[in-house]
């Protein structure tokens, strides 16, 4: 019985390990602010689709269609009419409540429904308990960071004291984990206004992490006093 049992839950759930890698590897383009070819998204939504329940059967399937879909409805609000972008945004929402049913202890996709809202409507205050909640349920994790620094930034006055922390330390940790082109991506755009703050927060860092974060500022032609690093702009020394 257990032997029969195996092999109908492997031949249930065979094919969404199948889709793991390729579903991985777009939702790290999109993290990478890459832009598929069209079609790309919604040919990958609906091999995902044909999964019976993803988001149980594998969650990093389930994180990887929450961030697909969020770049679909992105891309439907800029090139398509308004009920196209108003369904595809709506989707994605009951895509991530029901993954937050199933699992209200996922950091990506209470950061994955922030951003959904946002998208749809805007900034509006009462959508950052959904950022609080991805804090506090992954208040380190690599894979949200990536994206959930700079949105954090973004919004960093409104933030409370606690998230304001997270999100600094956030932001140290990229530069201590090597994630150094992400770290001065969120120095220079959304976390700008808040950089002595973030600089100091360095002070912790690997010394050669913290280095090679000058170098990178310093190639984009940003002068940053981080923490026990000097300056030096000669060629030569880079």
């Amino acid at each position: 019985m257990f032997g029969l049992i195996g092999i109908l839950w492997s031949f249930a759930t065979l094919p969404s390990f199948w889709l793991v890698t390729p579903a991985r590897n777009m939702s790290e383009r999109i993290l990478m602010d890459d832009r598929p070819k069209p079609g790309a998204l919604s040919d990958i939504l609906v091999r995902i689709e044909q999964q019976p329940h993803p988001v149980l059967l594998q969650p990093e399937l389930g994180q990887a269609e929450a961030l697909i879909r969020l770049r679909a409805a992105e891309e439907a609000i800029e090139q398509k009419p308004t009920d196209e972008a108003d369904r595809a945004v709506a989707i994605a929402a009951n895509k991530l409540r029901f993954g937050l049913s199933m699992n209200p202890a996922n950091g990506f996709l209470w950061l994955m429904l922030y951003s959904v809202a946002t998208v749809s409507s805007g900034f509006d205050p009462s959508n950052i308990r959904h950022l609080g909640q991805s804090y506090v349920t992954a208040p380190l994790d690599g894979w949200i960071a990536l994206r959930r620094n700079r949105l954090g930034l973004a919004v960093f006055p409104m933030l409370s004291g606690a998230m304001q922390e997270n999100a600094v330390s956030e932001f140290a940790s990229l530069v201590d984990s090597g994630f150094i082109d992400d770290a001065a991506i969120s120095l220079t755009s959304t976390g700008w206004a808040q950089r002595e703050r973030l600089l100091v927060s360095l002070e912790r860092v690997d010394i050669v992490q913290r280095v090679a974060f000058v170098k990178r500022l310093l190639r984009d032609g940003v002068k940053a006093a981080v923490p026990g690093v000097e300056i030096d702009e000669r060629p030569w020394r880079r």
